[in-house]
């Protein structure tokens, strides 16, 4: 018997929402207490990864052993904390956590590799030396984003991106960070894998399975999956599954070599110049600030995709520019404690809002709480700190692709039978991933970028700012939307650009003051346009 034909209202496409719903609790909608709390724990536990991978990538080189990597990944976490609660605040009030950024870490070791350094024979004294290098790149390279965002240059920036544009930047930002995931899960792939498999299991498909339990375990499917699996590795480690394999398998699955728990102090709090006064160096500051830039247009993808998922409306480009303004202080801030790296936003965290569909700005703030909790006490939050590394990246393979699905989802406003949507929109996504994969791979093999004059800086500004995806594919799109028949009416609706014009300001859409304005009524004094 041949199948009915489909009612009329079944062939309509699905409608545009400036707002994604299904969302359980919003920007604005704190959950109750408890679950605000256990939320905010998760969050907390998501960042850990990052704050861990940057440190024990970077300070052996620099020098330093387990204790200054504990002490290292301490100040990160505390830094990260203060910038998230000045961000959830003062800046674009997003629930975004700011923690540290991979983009730094190639203009900070090439800082490690400067010659002035060669002649420190003691390695404690070479890493101070280094870390107070790595300060004072990092004071004068905040100075471009807090410039940028206080004195509104980056709102002009951000007015010209339409939907179309704004899809490959936010794309490029969740999925261009395929290198963190699923290779990072095979360097020890009997614990990564499971770590995969169970969160898909508890997010997706047990929520349907038990409907009663459905929301316990679609919220705080990390925590269970994680808790497990690292129980599972913990077994493994003492039942000596890894007492013959090589060094570097053990480093990568076994439970108790991270060395933090060990290196870290029962109690210890941050501060400003711990490590002593920041050295400058003109040719450094050059590359730390052309990373900054990197790290403003990767923030700017962050920011519009964290908005997203809190289920308010596109953030309007003067908070946005605010919020750039924001961070430039946390990167100041890492300048002046010593994190060995600059802050932007945390892009797994932005995942975990669309993996929870909990957008709450209170549950953020509790996170922040956590991390400077445990920054304190550094020996409980060394515990939490030493999950081993394939369990995190296994995590990430989730977490980056709602992200990178944020930026897809803005094609809903765009014309996607219109061949110069198809243009933009290919082109971007392709020479985002193909311009980074020749500078990353000509790094590989000759040890250093395609750009290799005798001006070591002018190499590694460059080299910084084309290893970007998300910055290569969102300049590429904003270029060809800004220019290829810029005046076409038809051009202008293919884009989408009319569906974000009442969000270009911040007073020409109502919703705005609900979600963007400055507690205390300091809007009367910092008011924005």
């Amino acid at each position: 018997m041949a199948a009915p034909p489909p009612k009329q209202e079944e062939l309509q496409p699905h409608a545009v929402r400036d707002q994604l719903p299904s969302v359980s609790y919003c920007l604005t909608s704190p959950p109750p207490w408890p679950e605000a709390i256990l939320l905010g724990f998760q969050h907390y536990l998501v960042m850990l990864g990052t704050t861990v991978i940057i440190p024990t990538a970077l300070v052996p080189q620099m020098g330093g052993g387990n204790e200054e990597k504990a002490r290292v990944v301490q100040t990160l976490l505390f830094v990260a904390g203060i910038n998230t609660l000045l961000q959830s605040f003062l800046g674009t009030r997003l629930p975004a956590v700011i923690g540290g950024s991979y983009t730094f870490v190639a203009p900070t070791i090439s800082i490690v590799l400067a010659a002035r350094y060669d002649g420190i024979a003691d390695p404690h004294e070479k890493f101070i030396r280094i870390m107070r290098g790595t300060q004072g790149a990092l004071i004068v390279a905040s100075t471009l984003q807090i410039i940028m965002g206080f004195s509104g240059l980056w709102r002009i920036v951000v007015r010209l991106l339409s939907p179309l544009s704004a899809a490959p930047l936010v794309a490029l930002v969740g999925f261009g960070l395929y290198e963190l995931g699923f290779p990072s899960v095979a360097k020890c792939v009997e614990i990564g894998l499971p770590q995969i498999i169970l969160l898909v299991a508890l997010s997706q498909y047990i929520p349907n399975l038990v409907p009663l339990l459905g929301t316990a375990f679609e919220r705080f499917a990390i925590i269970m999956s994680v808790a497990i699996v690292w129980l599972y590795a913990f077994f493994l480690t003492v039942g000596g599954a890894y007492k013959n394999v090589a060094p570097k398998t053990q480093f990568h699955c076994r439970t108790d070599r991270s060395g933090l728990v060990a290196g870290a102090s029962w109690i210890s709090v941050p501060y400003p110049f711990q490590w002593g006064a920041p050295t400058f160096d003109a040719g450094e500051c050059f590359a730390m600030m052309a990373a900054s830039f990197v790290a403003l247009v990767e923030s700017t993808g962050a920011f519009i995709a964290v908005s997203r998922y809190a289920s308010a409306t596109p953030c309007p480009p003067s908070v946005m520019s605010r919020g750039i303004g924001w961070q430039g202080v946390g990167i100041l801030l890492g300048g002046l404690f010593g994190t060995a790296s600059g802050s932007s936003v945390s892009v797994e965290n932005a995942g975990l809002l669309g993996l929870t569909r909990v957008g709450s700005r209170r549950v953020v703030q509790i996170s922040a709480g956590f991390m400077i909790f445990f920054s304190i006490l550094g020996k409980f939050g060394a515990v939490f700190a030493s999950i081993p590394g394939p369990i995190i990246a296994a995590i990430y393979c989730l977490l980056f692709a709602y992200v990178g699905m944020a930026g897809i989802g803005f094609l809903q406003f765009c014309n996607l039978n219109s061949f110069r949507t198809k243009f933009i929109l290919g082109f971007s996504l392709f020479m985002g991933f193909s311009v980074p994969q020749y500078f990353n791979e000509y790094t590989s093999v000759a040890g250093f970028g395609p750009v290799h004059t005798h001006a070591r800086w002018f190499n590694d500004m460059i080299n910084v700012v084309f290893s970007s995806k998300a910055f290569v594919g969102g300049a590429v799109a904003l270029l060809l939307d800004s220019t290829l028949h810029r005046h076409d009416s038809t051009a202008r609706k293919d884009r989408g650009h009319h569906f974000w014009d009442r969000f270009r300001s911040f007073k020409t859409d109502p919703r705005s003051e609900e979600f963007y304005s400055l507690p205390f009524n300091l809007n009367k004094f910092f008011p924005s346009f």
